[in-house]
């Protein structure tokens, strides 16, 4: 289904690969292209991981699917991280080890947790310098996003600060409406990194998408500013995320 990807514009291309099983399993099947690809172009594969429902689907395929991947060659960071230790039930990490991940034979020393729950802006600036030194010039060869209603992506919330960074990839963000710290990684960060997919399906996205998508960077909208024309986003949606969407 890869030959189906479609322009968008000159930053962004998209997929509405089917229903929700359809779609989870297009997005699975391009992480793992995307994960074969890197590994044999630059022999590892560096990965920014999300919360939400379609990576959790997502994780929990690759559990199943062992045999997918070289997983010693695998890297994992994370695009955000909520303020909570990594055993509570809202951390991203917990997610994703709990979906599957930490049954697969990556090497501890390869895993990089967001440390959000103390110290947030002190261990923000600590991953910046953990991906500058474990990463090469384009940083992640995939980072794995989601959109909110809000149009916020990763933890890039709509009147942030944490918007306006440029000398940073990774940020200590304070979110108002939620009263609380979120670790994230930045635009600079995310825009310069190889692949970049933002996972984006049911009907609760059905209005933000067409908003997203036919804003200027300069729009209210967070997510709108996701993809350059060096380093595309790949949209990925569902046919109800999908559905309002009118080509330009």
């Amino acid at each position: 289904m890869l030959n189906k990807i479609q322009k968008w514009d000159d930053r962004r291309d998209y997929i509405i690969a089917g229903d929700e099983k359809e779609t989870v399993s297009f997005a699975a099947e391009h992480w793992i292209h995307t994960a074969e690809r890197s590994i044999q172009q630059r022999g590892r594969f560096a990965v920014a991981l999300s919360g939400g429902s379609t990576p959790k689907a997502i994780f929990e395929f690759l559990s199943r699917n062992p045999s997918a991947l070289d997983w010693t060659k695998v890297w994992l960071f994370w695009s955000d991280e909520r303020s909570v230790p990594p055993d509570h039930p809202d951390s991203n990490f917990r997610m994703a080890m709990q979906s599957g991940i930490d049954k697969l034979p990556i090497p501890p020393g390869q895993i990089f947790r967001m440390k959000a729950e103390t110290d947030i802006e002190k261990n923000a600036l600590d991953y910046d310098e953990k991906i500058r030194h474990h990463l090469d010039k384009h940083f992640f060869d995939l980072v794995m996003l989601g959109v909110g209603e809000d149009g916020h992506t990763a933890s890039l919330f709509p009147h942030t600060k944490a918007l306006a960074i440029q000398n940073h990839l990774a940020a200590a963000n304070f979110i108002s409406e939620k009263k609380s710290w979120r670790m994230t990684l930045t635009f600079p960060c995310i825009n310069q990194s190889s692949q970049i997919a933002v996972y984006a399906l049911g009907r609760s996205k059905e209005i933000i998408i067409p908003k997203v998508l036919n804003a200027a960077i300069e729009s209210p909208y967070p997510s709108s500013r996701i993809g350059t024309p060096d380093h595309k986003a790949l949209w990925i949606l569902d046919n109800q995320a999908g559905k309002f969407l009118v080509q330009p």
